[in-house]
């Protein structure tokens, strides 16, 4: 009886010291047909999340099924996925399974550290401030980076410009995919005399919000707040409004009311969302091989298999809009630019509707960016799976031209 008793306490030493050896950080790629993965680990004493760096995934949560003195499993439901690997010195040899598919994966400690040569670093030649402002009617409290350019002194006032990201919770960075587009454009900014405010959307990061049920609507009100409260400040003379995708929807819902004095449209949509959406599927879902006869080719189609897979609040609100009255409506300046290769809001068809839509101004401006993706990368097929393999933030020229047009203003 001792004996038996003593083995299971040898083994119950076993497991624990092989759940203290996983703690932290694991990595590996995972071949996928023509795609690679990267798949992140993070394990803590209690709990374990999954990034998935290409696909801009973090923080999934993941249930470990099984530890025993050299092996572990486990699970993430929400996706049907599995994981089970052995304990090899320093690594973790196991197979990836996931809806009939399986892999092998193999993972290291620590997270591969990606090359971004345009983001920012240490110390900034420039100041910068956490602040709050609040979107008093829904109660939520959103907290943002503002940051003011070289050598600003108090009493100057300069043009500042509010970044709203694209669909989807995101943080102030806007980071996606290992990228973080609005810290490189906040630089980019502050080194040419342009302060600017970014934010964590509500709900999300340092803000605080409901945004379960929150459409492109409420998230308007949010920057609306966020345009209030830099016209408040008294410390500054223009204040734009910079959107990416569904934030350059946005920009144009708050240029319809004449809330900002100018506009920065990155991919923005012009087009029926339904419309849009049938393009971006066809063009998405051929890239990746499907065959035609299965791609929507109306935008009923598409709506109706949008909403078959995300039935929720702001889906039906997104897919039902039709943004080209307030563009029509928006008499501000506006610089629109869209890459060629942008698989997600083709570049032909709206920016050929802005510059139809938008109400003459000699300030306006659009561009089409030969060679770059939704993410204004440069890159070699526009497809979403590229873009965290790219070291590229930002095209330099976006954003040259960009600052140039603000300071022209």
């Amino acid at each position: 009886m001792k004996k038996i008793c003593f083995c299971l306490f040898m083994l119950c030493i076993s497991t624990v010291a092989l759940a203290q050896s996983l703690s932290g950080t694991w990595s590996g790629k995972l071949k996928a047909g023509s795609l690679t993965l990267t798949i992140v680990f993070h394990f803590s004493e209690k709990t374990c999340k999954m990034d998935v760096t290409e696909q801009g995934a973090k923080g999934v949560p993941t249930e470990v099924i099984h530890i025993d003195n050299d092996s572990v499993s486990l699970a993430v439901p929400s996706i049907m996925m599995t994981y089970t690997a052995k304990m090899r010195g320093d690594s973790l040899e196991g197979t990836f399974h996931q809806r009939g598919f399986s892999a092998p994966l193999n993972l290291k400690r620590g997270e591969e550290k990606l090359n971004r040569p345009q983001e920012p670093k240490l110390p900034l030649q420039y100041t910068t401030k956490e602040v709050t402002f609040v979107n008093t009617d829904a109660k939520t409290i959103l907290t943002g980076t503002l940051s003011y350019p070289t050598d600003y002194k108090p009493g100057k006032r300069v043009p500042v410009v509010l970044m709203v990201t694209g669909s989807g919770q995101e943080n102030r960075d806007e980071e996606l995919f290992g990228h973080r587009p609005f810290l490189v454009v906040a630089d980019w900014l502050a080194r040419n005399g342009i302060a600017s405010l970014r934010y964590d959307d509500r709900g999300y990061g340092e803000s605080r919000g409901d945004a379960t049920k929150a459409t492109s609507r409420d998230f308007a009100d949010d920057a609306k707040a966020g345009i209030k409260w830099l016209r408040h400040t008294g410390e500054f003379d223009k204040v734009g409004i910079l959107g990416h995708s569904e934030g350059a929807m946005i920009a144009f819902m708050l240029g319809q009311e004449q809330v900002p004095d100018f506009i920065v449209s990155w991919a923005g949509p012009a087009i029926p969302i339904d419309t849009l959406m049938q393009q971006q599927l066809s063009m998405l879902y051929s890239a990746m091989g499907v065959q035609k006869e299965m791609l929507p080719k109306t935008a009923a189609e598409a709506k109706k298999m949008m909403l078959g897979q995300f039935d929720n609040e702001w889906m039906r609100y997104f897919i039902n809009y039709d943004p080209t009255e307030a563009v029509k409506s928006t008499r501000c300046p506006v610089f629109a630019l869209n890459g060629d290769k942008d698989m997600n809001v083709p570049a032909e068809p709206n920016i050929a509707a802005l510059r139809t839509l938008l109400p003459a101004n000699d300030k306006n401006k659009t561009k089409i960016y030969p060679g770059l993706n939704h993410m204004l990368q440069h890159c070699t097929t526009g497809h979403p799976n590229e873009i965290s393999t790219i070291e590229e933030t930002i095209s330099p020229e976006v954003l040259k031209d960009m600052s140039d047009w603000i300071n022209s203003l």
